[in-house]
């Protein structure tokens, strides 16, 4: 099932403004769980986790900046 262009715009804020900062919170929490690693690994960690979270939400950003494809010019 395809998402309408106003589907995929609103469920890309939603996920921007709802899951990300809850992402956030999980991604440092997780990383405090273990001894503090040297600064390096701890920047790769949360450049790595950055790339994660966003693979499976591709399909919704993808296009959400141009005009909507649906709308009579």
């Amino acid at each position: 099932m395809a998402l309408s262009y106003k589907a995929r715009r609103r469920w890309s804020l939603v996920i921007l403004l709802v899951g990300l900062p809850v992402y956030i919170a999980c991604a440092v929490w997780a990383v405090n769980q273990f001894e503090r690693p040297s600064i390096l690994l701890e920047l790769g960690i949360y450049v790595g986790l950055g790339i994660v979270w966003i693979l499976p939400f591709k399909f919704v950003f993808m296009g959400i900046g141009q005009a909507d494809p649906d709308q009579d010019k």
